[in-house]
C-alpha cells in the first residue's frame, strides 16, 4: 500500500522551517520515514537559528498515517546497544528540542503519525478533515510510539483507555472537547491561523521560547524510559499470534476494500475482530 516516503524539509525563513509528509496514497509511516525524521530532527536541534518547526503533509486526506507493520523487520537498529530506539529517540528530541513544533493537521492521523503529533507542541487541526486514532489494540498489538504515555496526560485516564483500547477514529470536534489538540480551526483558516502563529513566535526571543517550553516540560512530561519500554512492548507484540491472525483479516479486508479500509479504519478493525 506505500511506496518510498517522500520527507521535504523546506527552511521557509532563517528562523522557521516546514516538514512535509508525501507517502502517497495513504501516508503510511515506514522505515525510511523514521530513519528520515530522526536525521531532520536532530539536525533542526542543533540549528542555531530556528525557532519554530512545522508538520504538514501534502496529502488532504491524510496527515501522518500508522506505522507499515509489514516492514517492521527492516527498521534499523540502534547504532549502539545503548542508544534508545530510532523512533523513540526522535520524538523525544523533537518534545525537548529548543524550537517550537507546530502539528498542522490535515486528514486521518493515526498509530505513529499521532504519536509523532502527540510529540509536538502545539497541535492545530482542520475541523471538516482532520480524524485521530490509536489502531494498535484492535490489530493484537499496543502504541509504542508514546501514545500511551501522551494521551493520559492530555484526555485524561478514562478517555485515553477508551481511545486506546477500542482503537476507533475520533472527529477533529471530539479530539477539541477531549484536549487531544490545541485547537481545531475551519479547514479554510487552518494554514493562515498556523502560518500567522508561526510568524508571530518566530519574532520572540529564541531563548525566552526555548526556556518557557522547558519549564512546561518539566511539568507534563512522562520518563523518557516509559517510552523507551513502550516500544519494546510493541515490538514483542509484532510476532504474537493475535496480530498475525488480525493482519491476515485485515489484508483480506483490503484486498476486498482497498483504500476504503484506510479511510475507515476504527470501522473496519471492528470486523476484523468480529470475523474471528
Amino acid at each position: 500500500m506505500s511506496q518510498p516516503s517522500t520527507i521535504r524539509l523546506e527552511r521557509t525563513t532563517p528562523r522557521t522551517a516546514r516538514i512535509t509528509f508525501s507517502n502517497p496514497p495513504v501516508n503510511l509511516v515506514i522505515p525510511e520515514s523514521i530513519v528520515t525524521l530522526h536525521k531532520i530532527v536532530s539536525e533542526l536541534e542543533n540549528d542555531p537559528d530556528i525557532q519554530v518547526v512545522v508538520f504538514a503533509s501534502e496529502l488532504p486526506d491524510f496527515f501522518i498515517n500508522h506505522f507499515d507493520a509489514t516492514a517492521a523487520a527492516d527498521i534499523p537498529a540502534p547504532e549502539h546497544e545503548d542508544d534508545n530506539p530510532l523512533w523513540t529517540d526522535m520524538v523525544l528530541r523533537l518534545t525537548k528540542a529548543p524550537f517550537v513544533s507546530i502539528a498542522a493537521i490535515r486528514g486521518r492521523t493515526r498509530g505513529a503519525g499521532n504519536e509523532l503529533a502527540l510529540a509536538c507542541d502545539l497541535r492545530y487541526a482542520s475541523r471538516e478533515k482532520a480524524f485521530f486514532g490509536q489502531p494498535e489494540v484492535g490489530l493484537g498489538l499496543v502504541p509504542g510510539g508514546g501514545g500511551g504515555e501522551r494521551l493520559p496526560r492530555a484526555l485524561g485516564r478514562d478517555r485515553a483507555l477508551e481511545a486506546i483500547l477500542t482503537s476507533a477514529d475520533y472527529d477533529a470536534d471530539t479530539a477539541e472537547r477531549w484536549g487531544w489538540v490545541t485547537r481545531t480551526l475551519p479547514d479554510a483558516e487552518l494554514d493562515a491561523f498556523v502560518d500567522a502563529t508561526v510568524a508571530r513566535l518566530a519574532s520572540f526571543d529564541r531563548q525566552a521560547l526555548a526556556t518557557a517550553k522547558s519549564q512546561v516540560n518539566r511539568a507534563t512530561l512522562p520518563p523518557d524510559a516509559h517510552l523507551v519500554a513502550s516500544f519494546g512492548e510493541f515490538a514483542g507484540t509484532l510476532t504474537q499470534p493475535g496480530f498475525a491472525a488480525r493482519a491476515v483479516g485485515l489484508g483480506a479486508l483490503v484486498a476486498e476494500k482497498g483504500l476504503d479500509v484506510e479511510y475507515q479504519l476504527g470501522e473496519y478493525i471492528g470486523r476484523v475482530s468480529e470475523a474471528l
